[in-house]
């Protein structure tokens, strides 16, 4: 895949993702708002409900103290009686309409003690109407007349009248009183809490009552402290000018709570979704990456064993070329030393593509790894000698330093040879010069313990975190000084893991490095 193309696919993937996370979280916040305004509205109505139930209870007392009174009173302090007549007649249709009302005026004044007004008077309206009609017919010839009369009479009381009297009485009444002996702290709270459990809100709250000038009252729930900002306001009661006298504010400590248990399902439903898309995304674009990487790898890969491949088959065609010469037919020697060198070089072809089989086997469980106790001190000593010839050449040297008190363990002695072995070229191959190897061993209660330590090139950080993946080398530019096809280290890694064990690096470019391997005695 092309940097253009794969930059592009990645930047829109990611426009996609953002948006589609923006989508989502505009309308979880819309819902939010939603739910707080419908939170707010019904603790408004609730509020509504709770304070013109205060007053119509006590504007009920109130009107049935006046009613106690007057009853007890009986009569009048005096009354007035105005009567009115109104009669109509229609000479053509000779109809006769009369209408008489009756209103009884009765005035009680209220005492002293109850308004701490003697100028206060209540009146008392009571009406009789009385409805006459009649309608005379009469004949052709005049000779007959009949009368039809229509007559009805009702009484009743001015109840409005009296109930605009109670409201204005009660007013002055109640103005005079502290609110704290008008509604008690129990009825209020009972009250709201009441009219909220009417709207499924049953939320603890705090509330208190506050004078038009924003003075506390006794009124509150304990220790209460006015929140303007979280608080819902409400009027409570009005003045004779209809202004509010005071503003009762209440505050819910879980609001929040309340808001989001409201639509929980669907934020954890919208949520788990962005999960999946995030985790989609994460997944695809590692995806796009590693296959990437893959690709680089495998192109990397087939350079590498084509120029492996390339110099043995070279040598091979040139020493076959050399054997036919007649010349070199006669002289055995020489005929020996081309088979020999073709002998070589199929070795090393046949090495390579082992060392690729060898990894593709380990990855599906193919490679028969038997354990037996063996003593890893041998298999060390077997390892240096393989590569021995190699490190002679270079003028170079492997010491060792056994100082482990137990070097038994369960392994395959085949295997962790060639475990050894390849750490050892690897500290032969990137070493400058005539290689400088150390080989230390330890042992612990519970592991067996070996370190390779050159005095080679040495790796940075970022290598040193890739250093055991397959095929990977570390490059400079385009070329590879060194051939290889970067199995090695994942054949070790592999192998040390099947037996249980651990194995990392510890290096700095310059200074060469230090590869540890931990292995299990038991």
């Amino acid at each position: 895949m092309r940097r253009k193309m794969f930059i592009t696919i990645v930047v829109l993937m990611s426009i996609s993702l953002i948006g589609i996370i923006t989508v989502q979280l505009y309308w979880i916040n819309n819902a939010l708002e939603s739910r707080q305004e419908q939170f707010k509205n019904d603790v408004q109505i609730s509020l509504g409900s709770a304070t013109e139930r205060i007053k119509n209870s006590e504007t009920s007392l109130f009107r049935k103290k006046i009613q106690n009174f007057i009853k007890e009173k009986g009569s009048a302090d005096n009354a007035q009686l105005k009567s009115l007549l109104i009669q109509e007649i229609d000479t053509t249709t000779k109809r006769k309409f009369t209408y008489g009302s009756t209103i009884l005026e009765e005035n009680f004044k209220l005492p002293t003690d109850f308004l701490n007004n003697d100028s206060v008077i209540f009146k008392r309206f009571k009406a009789k109407k009385d409805y006459f009609e009649t309608r005379i017919t009469t004949s052709v010839d005049d000779l007959f007349k009949s009368n039809d009369e229509t007559k009805f009479t009702f009484t009743k009381n001015y109840q409005d009248l009296e109930d605009i009297q109670i409201d204005k009485l009660y007013k002055d009444y109640n103005s005079r009183k502290p609110i704290h002996l008008r509604i008690s702290n129990k009825e209020l709270n009972n009250t709201i809490k009441e009219e909220l459990a009417k709207r499924n809100i049953f939320l603890d709250f705090k509330y208190g009552v506050y004078t038009k000038d924003g003075l506390a009252t006794k009124l509150k729930s304990g220790y209460y402290t006015i929140n303007r900002k979280n608080s819902y306001p409400y009027p409570l009661f009005n003045d004779e000018d209809g202004d509010v006298e005071y503003d009762l504010y209440i505050t819910f400590p879980k609001k929040n709570e309340h808001i989001l248990s409201g639509i929980s399902s669907i934020l954890l439903l919208s949520l788990f979704f962005i999960l999946i898309i995030i985790i989609a995304f994460s997944s695809s674009l590692y995806q796009l990456i590693r296959q990437k990487k893959i690709s680089e790898i495998k192109t990397d890969f087939i350079n590498n064993m084509t120029h492996e491949f390339k110099t043995p088959i070279a040598t091979i065609n040139l020493a076959l070329d050399s054997i036919k010469n007649p010349k070199i037919l006669g002289d055995n020697d020489k005929v020996l030393r081309y088979v020999q060198m073709i002998r070589d070089e199929n070795k090393r072809m046949h090495s390579q593509v082992e060392n690729v089989l060898r990894i593709s086997r380990l990855e599906k469980n193919q490679i028969d790894l038997s354990k037996e106790t063996i003593d890893i001190h041998d298999v060390i000593e077997d390892a240096i000698t393989h590569v021995s010839l190699l490190v002679d050449d270079r003028k170079g040297r492997i010491k060792t330093y056994f100082k482990a008190v137990v070097s038994e363990l369960p392994g395959n002695q085949f295997h962790l040879t060639n475990v050894v072995v390849n750490m050892l070229e690897n500290a032969i191959k990137y070493s400058e010069g005539a290689p400088i190897i150390d080989v230390y061993t330890e042992s612990t209660n519970k592991f067996f313990i070996f370190k390779i330590q050159d005095k080679g090139i040495g790796m940075g950080k970022a290598v040193q975190k890739q250093i055991f993946n397959k095929f990977y080398r570390e490059q400079k530019g385009n070329i590879h000084n060194i051939k290889g096809h970067g199995l090695g280290l994942a054949y070790v890694k592999e192998i040390v893991e099947k037996h249980h064990g651990t194995v990392f690096v510890e290096s700095e470019k310059g200074q060469g490095s230090t590869f540890t391997v931990k292995l299990p005695l038991i």
